[in-house]
């Protein structure tokens, strides 16, 4: 059996990060883990190719090879994934799909021969099983949500790892809270399900067995949903880390409320972590409300965030506008939260209701959806705001403009190095030199941020050294927010301009 796994193309975001990967000589920020997880649970004795069209073509003689052919995708990859299962299909290859797309918006995909939906471990083996039969349905489904116990090292030499700025693994699924406008909880579940500590290190082993020495995303949903058994991972992390000599810089995802764990932070800290993505959300306490943020409404939001920036990990953060309690005055508030609290990487989207979550059936019921959300929260509204769709566009487009702004983000990255104590441990690359002498060039001369640029070079040479790594790379990250962001306003002025 020759089985083809096809990665579809992610469009510009925030987080691809597009702007900031030819600094690194990088052409994607992650790779497809889902895919090369899945590929783990196939037969050993299957021949499997895969090909991930963020960093290269699929062409025809690779369609041609297979006799069956796996797609998965993102509702923010719709297009591309049904492009892909269209050629496909004229070329009379058989597809199986499944991933987040495909298990919470089925019905929006045609030409799908097989969907594999939920959780792979459950129904994955199912289709297998089917397949050798020769009896396959059409769907297979399953609301069980299996331990992880099982769950296989990803086949890493399915794909070029050195085409990527960061690898990818997976420690738990689900999330204890239950944000309305959230769809991890309809996936996941609220109960954590954890890989035991020993599967992580094996995986982490298996990075660096690949020669793999740069930054590990673990992608949970929420990294401290149990922080009793994350401590006890961490403690196996900080070994492993000490045995390898500290081969890998760590990021995750977890909520505010890990800065109230000094265990915790601290553990965090030794084992390596420089980055972790927390949702903020809205500094309103209403809108909180509302969404069921409870957890970010139980803590002073900008203490949080300095104390876990003062444990040596920039916070990373989402922002939301579009809720119903918002005014037209959120604009001007949360501008000035993200500057005080020195949030760099400040990440601001409109609120969209997703399929399968509350606020879908909340709006639904209410009648508010325009139509379905493509995944996209960069601009787009989807739904009817109690503010008016006019309103916050126009708020949206202002507030973009007002944070990412070279005086702005440069002001924040000052109040970050402010409360920043950096931790991590690790040498300096040669890809990170490289990097250092490109943002000399684009950043330093050709772009409108010099000034600013030249200023933080040197006031980090002379007065916090080592925090300067972090400072390059963050003058880096600005120049992919600012063109990202002036790609998405040109994009809607045009649009305007068809529409008018």
């Amino acid at each position: 059996m020759k089985v083809l796994l096809v990665s579809p193309r992610t469009p510009e975001t925030f987080w691809n990060f597009k702007h900031a990967l030819s600094y690194i000589g990088k052409r994607a920020a992650f790779p497809p883990l889902g895919l090369l997880t899945v590929a783990a649970m196939a037969p050993s004795e299957w021949e499997k190719k895969l090909i991930d069209l963020n960093v290269e073509r699929l062409k025809n003689s690779d369609i041609e090879w297979a006799d069956i052919v796996f797609v998965t995708a993102m509702l923010i990859q719709t297009p591309s994934v049904k492009r892909i299962i269209k050629r496909v299909k004229e070329m009379g290859k058989t597809v199986v799909a499944g991933g987040p797309a495909f298990t919470t918006s089925q019905e929006i995909f045609d030409g799908v021969d097989h969907f594999v939906l939920n959780e792979a471990e459950v129904t994955f083996p199912l289709f297998i099983e089917d397949l050798k039969k020769g009896t396959l349905k059409q769907v297979y489904t399953s609301e069980e949500k299996p331990n992880l116990y099982d769950t296989p090292i990803p086949l890493w030499n399915l794909v070029d790892i050195q085409k990527y700025s960061t690898m990818s693994i997976q420690n738990s699924r689900g999330c204890p809270f239950n944000c309305e406008f959230c769809d991890i909880i309809s996936m996941f579940g609220r109960i954590p399900r954890f890989k035991k500590p020993e599967q992580v290190v094996a995986e982490l082993e298996s990075l660096y067995v690949a020669g793999w020495r740069a930054s590990v995303f673990i992608v949970d949903d929420n990294f401290i949903g149990h922080k009793i058994k994350v401590k006890e991972l961490l403690r196996e992390i900080i070994k492993w880390q000490e045995l390898r000599n500290y081969p890998f810089k760590l990021l995750t995802e977890a909520s505010i409320n890990l800065a109230e764990d000094e265990e915790l932070l601290t553990l965090m800290s030794r084992a390596n972590f420089n980055k972790v993505f927390v949702g903020i959300e809205t500094p309103d306490k209403n809108s909180l409300a509302e969404c069921d943020k409870v957890q970010n409404m139980k803590v002073d939001l900008i203490e949080a965030i300095k104390l876990i920036q003062q444990n040596g990990m920039q916070v990373m953060a989402g922002f939301i506008v579009g809720f119903d309690n918002d005014t037209p005055d959120i604009f001007n508030t949360m501008p000035k939260f993200i500057q005080e609290s020195g949030i760099v990487s400040a990440m601001v989207g409109v609120l969209q209701p997703l399929p399968q979550t509350r606020l879908w059936d909340r709006l639904e019921k209410e009648k508010r959806i325009y139509r379905a959300s493509n995944g996209e929260n960069k601009g787009e509204v989807h739904f009817e705001p109690t503010m008016g769709s006019e309103a916050l566009e126009k708020g949206y487009k202002e507030l973009l403009q007002n944070i990412y702004k070279p005086s702005k983000y440069y002001q924040r990255l000052n109040i970050f190095l402010k409360s920043y104590k950096p931790t991590a441990k690790g040498q300096l690359t040669k890809q990170d030199i490289n990097a250092l002498f490109i943002s000399f060039w684009r950043i330093g001369i050709l772009s409108n941020a010099r000034f600013f640029y030249w200023y933080m070079i040197f006031k980090t040479l002379l007065l916090k050294k080592k925090t300067f790594p972090m400072c390059v790379e963050l003058a880096i990250h600005g120049e992919h927010f600012r063109k990202s962001a002036l790609e998405f306003l040109k994009r809607t002025e045009k649009k305007s301009v068809q529409q008018g």
